[in-house]
């Protein structure tokens, strides 16, 4: 029979699994990232992470048995949000352990950017600095609800699949930042990668809207979310 003490640190230790065990797919770890950025349907968190509907919804129940998600109903659609903020923080915190842990992180990164044009290291210090004082245009390149969730004040929002309508809007005498949803969206390089096309001197900072939160950014949020 076991102890009281063997009896509390084995039930205690059982609950923090239930973490774990939530977290241990790459789906959902990639729904949290999406998640991080505001509230999000069913549908649009599956079409973000090329799963159907039905397995973006177990993936889903799973991260809220464990209450880490939590669900809204408006009209016929049900909301998924992230339980609260820490919910996020945890999420960048096994983010950043992975990456100082995992050299493999880092090669895989590397390897994608390779022989991109536009991707190379920048002064991040000096790069954040320009962005702070407004001294560049700063493009949210991410959907527009992600942009009413939250975004850098001073910001225009400018959604990827809209860009090349748009490039007449932007100025050609001032560097463009674009910035998506941190180190591993995608949404900025192609953003960059088109703006450099077209003649625009633009470059990509990895930072998202979490990131530049931590690093005392103001964030605007619109009240059409």
């Amino acid at each position: 029979m076991k102890s009281p003490n063997r009896a509390f640190k084995d039930a205690i230790y059982e609950q923090f699994a239930r973490i774990g065990k939530a977290v241990s797919s790459p789906k959902r770890l990639e729904l949290f990232d999406i998640l991080c950025q505001g509230p999000r349907t069913v549908e649009v968190l599956a079409k973000e992470t090329s799963l159907t509907v039905a397995n973006a919804s177990q993936h889903l129940q799973v991260l809220r048995a464990a209450r880490l998600v939590e669900t809204e109903k408006e009209g016929l659609f049900v909301i998924y949000r992230l339980a609260d903020q820490t919910v996020c923080e945890f999420f960048l915190a096994m983010r950043v352990l992975a990456e100082s842990r995992l050299a493999e992180v880092e090669q895989i990164k590397r390897q994608f950017l390779e022989g991109r044009e536009g991707m190379e290291p920048v002064n991040r210090e000096a790069l954040l600095e320009l962005v702070r004082k407004g001294a560049v245009t700063v493009l949210d390149v991410r959907p527009a609800e992600e942009y009413n969730a939250g975004h850098i004040a001073g910001a225009i929002s400018l959604p990827l699949k809209e860009l090349e309508q748009r490039l007449s809007d932007l100025p050609r005498n001032q560097e463009i930042v674009a910035y998506c949803r941190g180190p591993y969206c995608v949404l900025s390089i192609q953003a960059v990668e088109m703006l450099r096309a077209k003649g625009f001197k633009a470059v990509r900072i990895e930072e998202g809207i979490q990131e530049f939160r931590a690093l005392g950014f103001p964030i605007a949020v619109n009240e059409e979310v």
